[in-house]
């Protein structure tokens, strides 16, 4: 047995305690959409991308059943990567769970500004900055409150990085800065 969810410690723990007539392998699709239910489903929507394993221990992932996962999983062509509970929601939370609370500040930030208006002017790069804010909150609700504290220490960073940026408008820093960005985006896309 395994779960699709996006957080794995308090997870995985309830399912090893409840679970006991089959094995449980903590699983995380790192592929996603803003709509959920029938209408978005999407064959390709797996392929390429990470789907996270999260065994207590290795072998694990030597059994038949996970065995036989693992194949689906190649069939799917999705990515696996293997990493402990603790591992995961560190990094998950700094890349899936802040560019949703980023995107869905930015989205109530405008909607406060323009109180249900639209701006006069606005591009794709608003469209996609926020493409996440249409995320529902009844699923992220749990996900925030199964993963707070890496959560809070992910948007601690991210918020010193914008204080950052905001100290700097008018210095060479921010060319610097603009050099990190976009050397890690650059990256993303070229993987």
């Amino acid at each position: 047995m395994t779960d699709a969810g996006s957080t794995k410690c308090e997870i995985v723990d309830v399912a090893r305690q409840v679970l006991t007539r089959c094995q449980f392998l903590g699983g995380h699709p790192m592929a996603g959409k803003e709509s959920r239910g029938a209408r978005a489903a999407d064959a390709e929507l797996f392929r390429g991308h990470p789907w996270a394993l999260t065994p207590d221990d290795p072998h694990e992932l030597e059994t038949p059943a996970a065995r036989e996962f693992r194949r689906w999983l190649d069939r799917m062509g999705a990515r696996i990567a293997v990493l402990d509970c603790d591992a995961h929601d560190r990094l998950v939370a700094r890349t899936s769970h802040v560019p949703q609370l980023a995107s869905t500040a930015l989205g109530a930030v405008l909607e406060m500004q323009w109180q249900g208006a639209l701006p006069p002017l606005y591009g794709p790069g608003l469209m996609d900055m926020t493409r996440l804010a249409l995320s529902s909150y009844d699923l992220w609700r749990d996900i925030l409150a199964t993963n707070s504290d890496h959560i809070d220490r992910a948007l601690g960073d991210y918020i010193q990085e914008l204080e950052h940026l905001r100290e700097n408008l008018r210095t060479r820093q921010m060319q610097e800065e603009f050099g990190k960005g976009a050397a890690f985006a650059k990256r993303l896309r070229e993987r």
